[in-house]
């Protein structure tokens, strides 16, 4: 039969069993307001009953506290997770492209591109029109083309400046996911140290879940936790667990306590992807030498708004296919041509590719070039091919010669990315210009000055090593002529960029080089070429910009940015609700009720009262069997 004292060791155990759910109410109660708490739960079970061999069978034992436990859903935190990547993304793409937005606005306060252009060519050439020959008149539309000059190297810099930030801002995010990454290590230490010894770490867990919400607003992540098996004895729980987190589209970052560390390095000069991007724009490599890919699909949260901001060229990279390989003329370098259809890179105008040399993929295998030139030539049928040679690096940067079979591979400069970044809005400041400078200098110099001079142009760039412009001769111009070569050095309006936009020196000094006339020796009052110019502004049949006047750029642009802005923040706003609504589900899982653990402290309290009072009902019983029964 059971023993004299186990009633009295039964209510024990109630007491103990109810004294522990009143501690762990306490401690819900004092966290209500702590961010990240976990609500906590004790975990009870029936006692194993006790063979007593009556009658009646078994003997209930009490109860048995196995443990205590915080109260969470994985599959809400996981849903959170990959909601906040988003918010991120479309965060960062929200913040930085209202900064776009302000720069190309023209609201009348600053004064925007409309503003300056209508300056030159309806006010300044207005004025010009009445009096053609006068030098006052010359000189005022002079300078209001200068002022369109600097408006655009203004806006230049600006760009310039913001993807600067935007790069910083690049090695910031890296620096935290490091920063997160060790402590989710450490923490991933300190909760197998407590759990293997059969206790749960509750408190450690909700701060591991914290760290794991922030760094999903950074880099989207994939959480996996798996038990560790004794292998000696599999049916053992040892109560270590491994935690594996993978960011990035399964790149692994946090495997248990180790950790694997991003850096970020900056690009040599010759390693540039755009001819707009700054110097030392930053790639990003785990401290083991192995690429961090920050292109890939897989990528999202702050860090892809980042670089899809920096680098985003609306999927406009070089591509193309390798049809040659050769070498230089003094036989020192390799070189590759590389035949291309799209309608982006036929057009130096266009062109983004770098002046500094960069890296080009020929069938996945990379390789430096130090220059490239461009052909363009016409088939008997008429058909035009376009084609690219590059002049490879030697063997300080290539250890791996070119050899025939990359003919018929793929070949590529940079990533295509399918958004419109800041080199996107660079390129495309700097077709304008080349486009607009190219038509006006042609204009001017078919034309006569007033004292019967040949026309000079008005436009060009100016050298970044010296104060020398740039000459623009005409067998530098492919769009024009066939069979002619350029090389990313010559004088093409290539080199021409929003940057280093100018006016020619010699017409700053003598505005009377302003040609005004077709005609050599035409009438003071002749101003036909003027007229012609005028009549280019919202001539598209003269001037075509994406199927827009000249005069029309910044409708073109703007409606870029404000559709940009517009979905950015839409998106942003989308998944900040689903965020919320997400974060209102976990909460009424894991989050502290006040009134469900006032009636927890009532229905608790009442099983202490009880068991406490059943021990006061027992003592009363031993005292009489005890102290008053006897022979």
């Amino acid at each position: 039969m059971a023993s004299t004292f186990f009633g009295l060791n039964t209510a024990y155990t109630g007491l103990l069993a109810s004294n522990a759910a009143l501690n762990t109410t306490a401690n819900n109660i004092a966290n209500v307001q702590t961010e990240g708490y976990s609500r906590q739960q004790v975990v009870q079970q029936a006692a194993n009953a006790i063979r007593v061999f009556q009658t009646y069978g078994c003997a209930g034992a009490g109860v048995d506290t196995l443990a205590i436990e915080r109260v969470r859903d994985d599959f809400y935190d996981t849903k959170y997770w990959n909601n906040q990547s988003q918010v991120g993304a479309y965060g960062m793409k929200e913040y930085y492209m209202q900064q776009i937005e302000t720069y190309f606005d023209d609201d009348g306060k600053n004064a925007g591109f409309n503003t300056v252009f209508d300056k030159m060519m309806v006010t300044g050439l207005g004025e010009l029109l009445k009096n053609p020959d006068d030098i006052s008149a010359k000189a005022q539309f002079v300078g209001t083309a200068e002022d369109l000059t600097e408006y655009f190297n203004g806006l230049s810099g600006n760009m310039e400046k913001l993807q600067k930030d935007v790069n910083q801002e690049i090695k910031l995010k890296v620096d935290e996911i490091n920063s997160l990454a060790g402590e989710i290590a450490t923490l991933n230490v300190q909760i197998n140290t407590i759990e293997l010894s059969g206790q749960n770490a509750n408190e450690l867990r909700d701060r591991r879940t914290m760290l794991i919400d922030t760094l999903s607003e950074i880099v989207n992540v994939e959480v996996i936790e798996h038990q560790v098996v004794d292998t000696n004895n599999p049916d053992r729980e040892t109560g270590a667990s491994r935690m594996i987190i993978k960011v990035g589209g399964g790149q692994v970052l946090v495997d248990a306590s180790e950790i694997k560390t991003l850096e970020c390095v900056s690009r040599k000069s010759y390693e540039k992807v755009n001819q707009t991007d700054i110097d030392g724009l930053y790639e990003i490599q785990w401290t083991d030498g192995q690429k961090f890919n920050i292109y890939n699909a897989g990528l999202s949260g702050q860090l892809a708004g980042l670089v899809q901001m920096r680098d985003g060229n609306n999927g406009e990279n070089f591509v193309g296919t390798v049809t040659g390989v050769g070498t230089t003329n003094s036989g020192d370098n390799d070189t590759v041509t590389i035949e291309v259809n799209k309608k982006y890179l036929q057009d130096l105008n266009k062109c983004n590719l770098s002046d500094q040399g960069g890296i080009i993929d020929l069938g996945n295998q990379l390789y430096y070039y130090d220059s490239w030139s461009c052909t363009k030539s016409t088939g008997a049928d008429g058909s035009e091919t376009y084609s690219y040679t590059f002049v490879l690096s030697d063997a300080t940067k290539n250890e791996m010669r070119l050899t025939n079979d990359r003919l018929g591979k793929n070949a590529s400069i940079g990533s295509s990315i399918d958004f419109q970044g800041i080199p996107y809005y660079m390129n495309q400041m700097n077709e304008w210009v080349r486009t607009f400078s190219q038509k006006v200098n042609d204009m001017l110099k078919s034309g006569y000055a007033s004292d019967n001079e040949p026309g000079s142009m008005l436009f060009s760039g100016g050298w970044a090593t010296s104060d020398e412009q740039f000459d623009f001769p005409d067998d530098t111009r492919f769009d024009l002529m066939d069979n002619v070569t350029v090389t990313n050095s010559d004088d093409s309006y290539y080199r021409l960029t929003a940057k280093n936009f100018s006016i020619v020196a010699a017409m700053s000094l003598d505005a009377g080089l302003l040609a005004t006339r077709y005609e050599q020796g035409g009438g003071a009052e002749a101003t036909d070429l003027l007229k012609d110019l005028q009549n280019m502004a919202t001539d598209k049949s003269k001037l075509s910009f994406r199927g827009a006047s000249a005069s029309e750029f910044l409708q073109c642009v703007l409606s870029d940015v404000a559709l940009n802005t517009s979905r950015a923040s839409m998106f942003c706003k989308s998944f900040t609700d689903i965020a919320s609504s997400i974060d209102t589900q976990r909460l009424s899982i894991s989050g502290v009720d006040e009134d469900e653990e006032a009636i927890n402290l009532v229905k608790y309290q009442n099983g202490y009262n009880l068991a406490s009072k059943m021990i006061s009902i027992l003592t009363e019983v031993y005292d009489r069997l005890i102290l008053e029964t006897g022979v």
